[in-house]
């Protein structure tokens, strides 16, 4: 059964607006970036060039304070966490992207690939658990096909009933779609035949065509990822969109990424959320770039939930950004910080992410909330509010 949340309410926002208007009134503050906090004091979008202006000009405070006020007037204090655990069917993929540390060849000895009673006994490790969702992905199998796909979906199914599955990032989805000589919309509505309920949004990296020539020249464009989520968005299955940052990018290249995820959002009303994710560089060949620091971090996300008047949730997905680095992420307009997973992932730990076993009980998630000042709320798939705690 849902529940109402309580709301945020008008004495804190003025607060917020009014610290905000001391900002307007300093006379150190770019006379290129006032504009852009009057249109976030009056709820207005702002453009890709003044998001471009936030990334270059923008005191890190300033991003907090207005990121805050966006996020509050959407979310309140609340903050989202679900139970979920992940499915990862093989590490073994057709495509080379320089920045992934996941990818394995056939002959790997640190390859795996499940069958599909692989797939269910993972699964059965969950019966009579209280978990809600299941995360599959993976690396593009050069032999797996569409119904391979699905029938993974619907055994998943048979064994929990009642979950949530949020299966196969659109570069899965294009190749097996691809092969089966369907449209996307075809592919989709077949998989959604299967049981499939959501997307993940991986696969987005960058959608700027020579950024991604230089990291992922073999795989599905952003023309392709846009296409897709499209597609599942008007066969009614929701899905999350996704930006790789710190690595050849540019500011532009950021701001035109998710402009084009905002027009898409416009026209569907089919992503659930949007979460930044890092590049992490161990055992990748992009290892030379280095990482962004800390700062860089949360300048993005406060960006990133500035920028997105039409998406509810930014999230931070603690796996890839760590326990401690998440919770400071709570201050720069993060409402959603992923769920328990119970180490069932390794796609970041591999990249050498901070968590090399990536579990967190709900305890551990609500204190790391509460700590920020913030109200946990257990969600579902969908966001809709299960439990306050």
């Amino acid at each position: 059964m849902f529940i109402r949340i309580a709301i945020f309410t008008p004495e804190k926002e003025s607060e917020m607006e009014t610290i905000l208007n001391k900002y307007l009134s300093n006379s150190k503050l770019s006379e290129s970036i006032k504009p852009i906090v009057e249109k976030v004091l009056e709820s207005k979008r702002i453009s890709t060039t003044e998001a471009i202006e936030l990334y270059e000009k923008a005191e890190l405070g300033l991003l907090a304070e207005l990121s805050s006020l966006v996020c509050s007037r959407k979310n309140n204090r609340n903050i989202y966490f679900n139970k979920n655990f992940h499915i990862e069917p093989t590490n073994l993929c057709i495509y080379s992207c320089k920045f992934c540390s996941y990818h394995k060849g056939v002959n790997d000895p640190l390859s795996w690939e499940m069958s599909k009673a692989d797939v269910i006994e993972a699964a059965k490790k969950f019966i009579g658990k209280d978990v809600t969702e299941v995360h599959i992905t993976g690396g593009v199998h050069p032999k797996w096909t569409l119904d391979y796909y699905g029938e993974m979906v619907k055994e998943i199914k048979k064994v929990l009933p009642k979950i949530h599955v949020k299966a196969y990032s659109a570069v899965e989805l294009e190749y097996v779609i691809k092969k089966a000589k369907l449209s996307y919309r075809e592919g989709m509505k077949k998989l959604k035949q299967y049981g499939l309920d959501s997307i993940p949004g991986g696969g987005a990296e960058i959608f700027d065509p020579e950024v991604r020539e230089k990291i992922s020249h073999d795989k599905a464009s952003g023309k392709t990822w846009l296409e897709i989520h499209e597609a599942a968005h008007l066969e009614g299955i929701y899905s999350n969109a996704t930006m790789l940052y710190g690595h050849t990018e540019s500011y532009k290249h950021r701001a035109e990424h998710m402009d084009a995820i905002r027009n898409l959002q416009d026209k569907t009303n089919g992503f659930n959320c949007f979460i930044p994710l890092k590049f992490r560089s161990e055992n990748n060949p992009l290892s030379y770039l280095g990482e962004v620091n800390l700062t860089e971090d949360l300048r993005n996300f406060a960006i990133s939930r500035i920028f997105f008047d039409n998406i509810t949730h930014i999230k931070a997905y603690w796996p890839m950004l760590g326990k401690e680095n998440t919770k400071l992420a709570l201050a720069f307009g993060v409402d959603d910080i992923d769920g328990t997973i119970d180490d069932t992932t390794k796609i970041y730990s591999m990249a050498g992410a901070e968590d090399q076993k990536p579990r967190m009980t709900v305890d551990m998630l609500t204190t790391i909330i509460r700590e920020a000042g913030k109200i946990p709320v257990e969600r579902d798939s969908l966001y809709n509010a299960i439990k306050e705690y």
